[in-house]
């Protein structure tokens, strides 16, 4: 170990601490992001051991699924938000692969993951891509594909509008606003794949359903869905 790097480490931590981005609380030792602690206490969903769960029940009859899952809960004013918070608006996409690779490490006990081909994340549009500078599903999609071996398509589901926000928006018209938003660039690419689709948040489910009919018309597919967390 280099002393004198250590010291400097250290030093410049002093003075510029780093903070969990969850809790607000400093960080110590090789804690990155996230505090020990608030790993420990986040509100994990174990949707990877429950094939019924919330978020798979919500798409029945709507999208053929394979399999669904969100790693947390999210309540307002909770530490998930305000981590979702620093991840999109904040530029900090590498939250987003932290978490990634959380969710990875569950869901590579579950046969059904195991046998993703390619993660494609929920895209945004350019307009808003160009404002916010990254696609914060893409960070995740790239954590998760770490742990699950997997590659990442980022651009052969494309958002053809750049639809209005959904936040406050009733169940049937945020399923009304997503209506032939979506299509595929390159299908043949995908043709057989097990995909897993994933998006940050999901509330209605209405963004990841039209999603997910886009993508189902591509030949011989399966399609499983993957997110960071589940709006209660």
């Amino acid at each position: 170990m280099n002393l004198r790097n250590t010291f400097l480490g250290n030093f410049i931590n002093l003075l510029f601490p780093q903070l969990c981005q969850a809790c607000k609380a400093t960080l110590v030792g090789t804690e990155e992001l996230i505090c020990t602690d608030c790993l420990y206490h986040l509100p994990y969903t174990s949707f990877h051991t429950q094939p019924d769960n919330i978020v798979a029940k919500q798409f029945w009859g709507k999208v053929d699924l394979q399999a669904a899952y969100a790693l947390l809960y999210f309540e307002k004013g909770g530490k998930v938000q305000h981590l979702m918070h620093q991840f999109k608006y904040s530029n900090m996409p590498q939250i987003g692969t932290r978490l990634g690779h959380i969710a990875g490490t569950q869901l590579v006990q579950n046969p059904v993951y195991n046998t993703v081909d390619v993660i494609v994340p929920v895209p945004l549009h350019k307009k808003r891509l160009k404002t916010r500078g990254y696609n914060q599903s893409a960070y995740f999609a790239q954590g998760l594909a770490n742990r699950l071996n997997a590659q990442v398509s980022e651009h052969n589901l494309i958002r053809k509008v750049n639809t209005a926000t959904q936040t406050h928006k009733s169940r049937f018209a945020r399923f009304e606003n997503m209506q032939e938003v979506f299509a595929i660039h390159q299908p043949q690419d995908l043709a057989g794949k097990h995909i897993l689709l994933v998006d940050d948040i999901v509330t209605t489910g209405s963004t990841l359903e039209a999603c997910g009919q886009a993508l189902l018309t591509i030949p011989n597919i399966r399609l499983s869905i993957a997110t960071i967390a589940y709006a209660t």
